[in-house]
């Protein structure tokens, strides 16, 4: 592989003081291994960083993605490859996280391990499925996006209740009425589906996760679903909801849009160095007991 084309890309977590330390550190250490460092513009300058504007041809390209922030961090990572399968490490600066698994004092090693080492033996691959969002308008396609976490439909009016009709593989299911509609993967299920009582499930399965936010209804339960199943919601009513992918507004519909959601063919890759058990990571997020 030619220098020129060993591009890692750096994202980083602008309010964490702790960044720009851990980013300079990499930026030399990476260098100083015959990377070449690449961030976009909003890391350049929350960072500090002496690097060179992260491209297009740069994403489709780079060899590895440092993630320096926390979960947060890792989601907009993703969302920065949109779609393109390149391994993420990911550097905990915040509370215990469930996807950036390496300390910030970890990082220096982290990366020589991924240099130096092999790949089933000094670090493996963890794989994560992804959730491909459409939005419809009149027949004609609004916008296309990628989720990590969830996507979720929800009332744009505080106050009031939204009615979503719901198809599962062009059968219709029901309607809910309800705040709001999550589509989860099982990467987030221990995120905001959780706080609806939903479900956790491990991130090793491919699913599709649906949970109803505060629903006015008898039927309040989480399904999970075979993740070829199409989930189709139409917004009825006359009341607009907006609809978020992992945390990020990014349309508001009106009745009679439609959304659907399944799973993508895109997966996200994240780089592991040791044996992580997601539930010991549960257990140690939630301080659960032994006995």
């Amino acid at each position: 592989m030619t220098a020129s084309s060993r591009k890692v890309i750096i994202v980083g977590h602008s309010e964490r003081p702790e960044a720009p330390v851990v980013a300079h550190q990499a930026v030399e250490w990476l260098r100083n291994h015959g990377h070449v460092p690449v961030a976009q513009a909003v890391d350049i300058q929350s960072l500090g960083l002496d690097v060179d504007l992260c491209t297009e041809t740069d994403i489709a390209s780079a060899e590895l993605v440092l993630s320096i922030g926390g979960d947060g961090t890792m989601l907009r990572s993703v969302h920065v490859l949109n779609g393109r399968v390149v391994p993420l490490i990911g550097v905990n600066l915040g509370q215990l996280g469930y996807l950036a698994v390496v300390e910030d004092d970890e990082v220096i090693e982290a990366l020589d391990v991924w240099h130096n080492g092999t790949e089933g033996t000094e670090y493996h691959y963890d794989v994560r499925m992804l959730l491909e969002v459409s939005m419809w308008a009149n027949g004609a396609r609004l916008s296309n996006h990628l989720a990590m976490n969830e996507v979720v439909i929800e009332k744009s009016e505080a106050g009031h209740t939204v009615r979503l009709g719901v198809d599962i593989d062009k059968a219709m299911f029901t309607t809910y009425a309800a705040d709001g509609l999550i589509l989860a993967t099982p990467t987030g299920s221990t995120a905001y589906s959780m706080s609806a009582r939903g479900p956790i499930l491990s991130p090793r399965l491919r699913a599709i996760l649906m949970t109803p936010v505060s629903p006015h209804m008898l039927f309040d339960r989480s399904m999970v679903l075979d993740p070829q199943e199409l989930v189709r919601i139409e917004i009825l009513g006359h009341r607009s909801v907006n609809v978020a992918t992992d945390g990020e507004l990014v349309h508001t519909l009106r009745p009679g849009d439609v959304v659907e959601v399944r799973a993508a063919q895109e997966v996200a890759r994240f780089v592991r160095f040791k044996e992580q058990r997601f539930h010991q990571t549960l257990k140690s997020k939630f301080g659960l007991s032994d006995r």
